[in-house]
């Protein structure tokens, strides 16, 4: 399919919602009733040429009893789909009441396969059917859908003569034009985008920096990819797209298998219903509805890759609680057993539950194939500093680099995404390392590559081009250092929390004791200090620097000794600013006096 044709389809459904729904919906609801549409007609194009088979089909296994006809219905149909009703939905468009055809409609619409139901229940399209009834404008967008000069067949249309009028519309490019509908509705409701759409070069960029270092790894065998904030079913597909793309480059055949999960109704929809649009109805059945913290879809499964843009600064309470309440959680994602200890929490404070979802990935890495798993996930700052040692966010840090499992830090550009300015990062975890990143981790500063939008869609003002996101994989490749990129080793992100005691004076100036001959520390001068885990020599050695000389008194309560990381990009990659030569600064200040004088002096006159 050529652009021009994608654009004319894209275009032509797209005004069906100017046409037929302007008076009835706000533009921010146009979706509900457009997006919908759009798979029924996909669907009802698919199922066209075998629709007397169907019948037939339901004919016989209703004289026979057969109650459970689904597979054998779908089997007539030739898809993973069906509808068994009298009806096709062009059949529609000659009613003479809206009653008839708002009955008709529902017992089209009820004719379905339990799949495409799920889908139709999650859109919550049956409650719209009252509103264009009562408004007079179901018909109205049922025949700009059947309409002749626009083809969603998978089939071409042709002429008198046998020849192609207008070309088939395959799978793939299906699949393309409902997703950009999905895009264009995003722009109409940005505040709505940003929860759960990622802008397309982010996730571009998100995908080359998973596949693209193992491409020569990738052989004839089966993979799978799995996002756990799946939203519309984006990363998946690109993924796809990307692993399929090097795969043909090399001449190889690879089977993919998608899996996700998403809470939102109805971007879980439209995922399962993007699947099926594409003849994927199989892969449709692995996209699990609910909250991936506290109803994990795929407990027991591993995966190849996985790529999320979770939630952030979202409160969990609500997974929370279902989890068993904060300090009863016994997840075994979140709660493990790491450093001798068997209850290592990692939970974050309940107003962000980010860091879980990148903890949800770690419990889902391979750990007994040759390339093991590859992570990317986008977090905003916070995962990088929230929480003091010992702490849940402070602790899945610890967990993961001490694991050696986080490859690179990217600092993306503000103002990437739809409904935020804030910074945000791209975590690229692996744990299959090579040789020459192992015990490592690289910090990549990308905030400046970054190429304006003619114009902003929400808050975001510019994109990753094919060129930057080039630029930027290829910092990563080179796991240099320059400028734009810093290398460290693992424990330069870790410290020691330290408490330090000062003993408590008797009247007379001398230590006090207790009943066991202990010093009793001085409440009032008890202080904490972070020691970097690679400092020379470690605690003793720092103690004895930089904190015997003023305070000889001083010691450490081991007991309450923690370990903590923390990454900051501002710290690495820190650029002073140049300072003005003073005569400078005197020349300008001297003209500015010239120029005051010169004011001055016409006000008085």
């Amino acid at each position: 399919m050529n652009n021009q044709t994608h654009n004319r389809i894209v275009s032509f459904i797209w005004g069906i919602a100017d046409d037929c729904l302007r008076d009835v919906y706000v533009r921010g609801k146009y979706r509900d009733v457009i997006l919908p549409m759009t798979v029924i007609r996909r669907l009802d194009a698919v199922l066209e040429d075998t629709k007397d088979a169907v019948l037939d089909m339901k004919k016989k296994l209703d004289s026979a009893g057969v109650t459970n006809q689904n597979e054998a219905l779908c089997n007539a149909a030739g898809q993973s789909f069906c509808n068994s009703s009298d009806f096709r939905l062009r059949d529609l468009t000659s009613r003479v009441s809206q009653q008839k055809l708002k009955t008709d409609f529902i017992a089209y619409l009820d004719g379905f396969s339990p799949n495409v139901q799920e889908i139709l229940e999650k859109f919550k399209f049956r409650n719209q059917i009252d509103t264009m009834i009562d408004a007079d404008i179901l018909g109205a967008v049922i025949e700009k859908f059947v309409s002749p000069t626009v083809n969603l067949s998978p089939l071409p249309v042709l002429d008198d003569t046998g020849g192609v009028r207008i070309p088939a519309l395959d799978n793939h490019s299906m699949g393309v034009i409902f997703e950009e509908l999905i895009r264009r509705f995003n722009e109409e409701n940005n505040e709505e985008a940003g929860e759960h759409f990622t802008p397309r070069d982010v996730v571009e960029l998100m995908a080359d920096l998973i596949f693209l270092p193992v491409a020569d790894q990738i052989k004839d065998s089966t993979y799978s990819v799995y996002d756990g904030a799946s939203g519309t079913g984006g990363m998946l597909t690109v993924s796809q797209d990307r692993l399929l793309s090097l795969a043909e480059k090399n001449n190889l055949t690879v089977s993919i298998h998608l899996f996700g999960q998403e809470i939102n109704p109805e971007t879980y929809a439209i995922t399962k219903a993007d699947m099926l649009l594409k003849g994927e109805g199989a892969e449709a059945d692995n996209i699990a509805f609910g909250s991936t913290l506290s109803s994990d879809g795929f407990p027991s499964r591993q995966f190849d890759f996985m790529l999320s843009n979770p939630p952030y600064g979202k409160s969990w309470k609500t997974d929370a609680d279902r989890l068993g309440g904060k300090k009863g959680i016994q997840d075994t994602r979140f709660v493990t057993s790491f450093d001798d200890n068997p209850e290592f929490s990692m939970i974050p404070r309940v107003s962000d539950g980010q860091l879980l979802f990148l903890l949800n990935n770690v419990a889902k890495m391979k750990e007994t194939t040759e390339m093991g798993s590859r992570i990317a996930e986008v977090h905003n700052g916070s995962s990088l500093f929230t929480g003091d040692a010992g702490q849940g966010e402070s602790n899945a840090r610890r967990y993961m680099i001490e694991r050696d499992l986080v490859e690179a830090i990217i600092a993306l550009p503000n103002n990437m995404f739809y409904n935020t300015g804030i910074g945000t990062f791209i975590w690229v975890l692996s744990n299959r390392k090579d040789a020459q990143r192992r015990g490592k981790i690289q910090l990549i500063d990308a905030t400046t590559l970054k190429s304006p939008l003619r114009k902003n869609l929400g808050q975001k003002n510019c994109e990753l081009t094919k060129a930057l996101r080039e630029q930027i994989l290829q910092l990563f490749l080179d796991f240099e250092e320059n400028e734009s990129s810093k290398i460290f080793d693992n424990s330069a992100f870790g410290y020691w929390k330290v408490t330090v005691l000062r003993p408590q004076l008797g009247e007379d100036g001398k230590p006090l004791r207790d009943k066991k001959g202990k010093l009793v520390p001085n409440k009032d001068l008890t202080e904490t200090e972070q020691i970097p885990l690679d400092y020379k020599g470690g605690i003793d050695a720092f103690i004895e620097k930089e904190v015997l000389p003023y305070a000889p008194d001083a010691w450490v309560d081991a007991n309450k000794t923690q370990i903590g990381y923390e990454i900051s990009f501002t710290k690495h990659f820190y650029k002073a600013v140049q300072l003005r030569e003073l005569t400078e600064i005197v020349a300008d200040i001297r003209a500015l006096e010239v120029e005051t004088n010169g004011l001055l002096a016409e006000v008085l006159e």
